[in-house]
């Protein structure tokens, strides 16, 4: 093996098992808090997990398979399951992501009509609808015989080996990235961007208040005041950095894939083949962040994993704090401070 394939080897083993402990532990969470379970996000976040668990558990180990024998891992019949799982997983789970957007864009611009827009009944439509839309592309492959191994990507995916049907293939390609990432990036960029905004207008209103108050309080020690201040600036830069990390981890670990599935539809363009297979690794990386971007930074999913060590250990757990706010945005934050 050259040290790029060991070192595209290692990258695998440590995003398969980071996702894997990972999107476990945010199964767990559900399973375990009745809190969260009574939360509408939490429909989405368990059906992005599971989706992230199956991605983890079934392609994962077959790219890694592929890179160290540098040929095709299994069989046609399983290859051709497991290049099926992996269209319908992506896109699944790239609309359980556009799911939660949604979901946090109705909370915090209509935080009054929230429980009569997003009622449960309503995110499990949500996910059927996403299961509905990620079955058809594989289907439609699969009906095609557009499954195979890609030696390009070191994996069983979307691929074509005759000429004939290049010209169709290309315009099924095209069509299943705008249906998936494109699609699902426009209702991020949409929905976070709402948020932002009003979470903006209400931190503004907090500065404005303590600048008041401030100006009233003549006798204020300077620290005392300059921490205000600080807290000021770190408040607006909270929200920003917020939707910053739910566009950009979206961005980062998908578009290399998907831009390189595109600019390989051109006959005059020929990929590297360790380019192919990195922009793999950097989709398969989303699986191992999302849990951390969505969940696992949470005070309430840190609070039930610090119950259920505590419950192991055996341990006294400590008096709950009431902390049972399903909206964990901007600005419940905002607000809280104004308090």
């Amino acid at each position: 093996m050259h040290l790029a394939e060991v070192l595209l080897a290692i990258l695998l083993i440590v995003v398969f098992v980071v996702s894997l402990l990972a999107n476990l532990l945010v199964v767990i969470c559900f399973l375990y808090s009745a809190e969260i379970r009574k939360q509408v996000s939490g429909i989405f976040l368990l059906n992005l997990s599971l989706c992230n668990l199956l991605l983890t558990a079934f392609n994962m180990p077959s790219t890694f398979l592929a890179v160290l024998k540098a040929q095709q891992p299994f069989g046609d019949c399983i290859c051709k399951a497991v290049g099926f799982l992996e269209t319908f997983l992506t896109c699944n789970a790239m609309l359980s992501m556009a799911a939660l957007s949604i979901d946090k864009w109705i909370a915090v611009v209509f935080p009054l009509s929230y429980s009569s827009k997003m009622r449960y009944k309503d995110a499990v439509l949500m996910m059927g609808y996403s299961w509905l839309h990620s079955l058809t592309f594989p289907l439609v492959s699969l009906f095609l015989s557009w499954v195979d191994y890609s030696s390009m990507y070191a994996s069983c995916t979307l691929h074509v080996t005759e000429e004939t049907e290049i010209r169709g293939f290309t315009v099924f390609t095209i069509v299943f990235h705008t249906a998936s990432f494109m699609l699902s990036l426009v209702i991020l960029c949409f929905t976070y961007l709402k948020v932002l905004k009003v979470a903006r207008f209400h931190c503004k209103r907090i500065d404005i208040i303590t600048m008041q108050t401030l100006v009233l309080l003549v006798d204020i020690h300077p620290s005392v005041k300059q921490r205000c201040l600080s807290e000021q600036k770190r408040r607006r830069q909270r929200a920003t950095k917020k939707i910053s990390i739910f566009i950009g981890s979206f961005v980062l670990c998908f578009a290399p894939y998907v831009i390189t599935r595109l600019i390989e539809l051109l006959p005059f363009v020929k990929i590297n083949n360790y380019w192919g297979i990195v922009s793999k690794c950097l989709a398969y990386s989303k699986a191992a962040a999302d849990p951390f971007v969505y969940s696992l930074l949470r005070k309430q999913y840190k609070k039930v994993l610090l119950n259920i060590v505590n419950r192991i250990l055996k341990r006294e757990l400590y008096p709950s704090s009431g902390y049972t706010s399903s909206l964990d945005t901007e600005n419940d934050y905002c607000m809280n401070r104004a308090n």
